[in-house]
């Protein structure tokens, strides 16, 4: 049987989940790196603390971390206190707010990937940049980070299509709104609850698991891709 063409709604609801994915992790992206390199270069007192941190929302439910950033971001809270103060802007009931909830996340599958890579790298490498003059932050750019760029893709990938699965921080933050925080997720979850929109359910899951698998692919290619850079460099 063939399915019926998706909706203008639908594809409104698939065009604001790529919207939301994409800002999510080019937002989390200069996040994600500092916190990979912190992690897999820095020692000190409170590290293993800062890794537990990060990894908290993968472990936590995700209508705890909503709950988290309702608290932070709300009218009343520090962080949405401010905004609304500085700037005039409420993040709640917003897409701004949905995209927040996918960056958050998304956040410890993007930092582990890219912890990895970066540990990957030959520190010996960095070493001798190190004893030939350049500083920290040279041998961060020229070694470090050309090295780890495959791996720093694949996790910006794996990010997106972690924050086009988003369903719970979503809708507990900032709520069901069509066009404006309705995703992939959502409208699933909608349109269940209503009789007869079977056709609707199938078409949308059947769009989620395409772009995920697309996703997931990509991330596999370009870690696959880094696997190969790092031997052919003798890593």
């Amino acid at each position: 049987m063939t399915l019926p063409m998706l909706s203008a709604d639908e594809w409104s609801v698939i065009g604001l989940s790529l919207k939301i994915g994409l800002t999510a992790v080019a937002a989390m992206l200069p996040i994600s790196l500092a916190l990979a390199y912190i992690l897999a270069r820095g020692r000190f007192p409170g590290l293993l603390l800062l890794d537990a941190l990060v990894h908290l929302p993968l472990v936590v439910p995700p209508v705890v971390t909503g709950w988290l950033l309702l608290l932070l971001f709300g009218a009343s809270g520090p962080v949405g206190l401010w905004l609304e103060s500085w700037f005039g802007v409420s993040v709640l009931f917003r897409w701004t707010g949905a995209a927040i909830a996918a960056a958050i996340m998304a956040m410890p599958l993007m930092v582990r990937a890219m912890r990895l890579s970066i540990e990957s790298v030959d520190r010996r490498l960095e070493d001798a940049a190190a004893t030939l003059g350049a500083g920290r932050w040279r041998v961060f750019r020229t070694i470090t980070l050309p090295l780890s760029l495959p791996g720093i893709a694949a996790a910006m990938v794996l990010g997106f299509a972690r924050s086009i699965g988003e369903f719970g921080a979503t809708i507990t933050f900032v709520s069901n709104i069509p066009g404006e925080t309705r995703t992939l997720p959502i409208a699933i979850y909608g349109a269940l609850q209503m009789p007869g929109a079977e056709a609707e359910v199938t078409r949308l899951a059947i769009m989620s698991v395409l772009l995920s698998l697309g996703a997931l692919l990509a991330s596999e290619l370009l870690a696959r891709r880094a696997g190969k850079g790092w031997r052919g460099h003798g890593l």
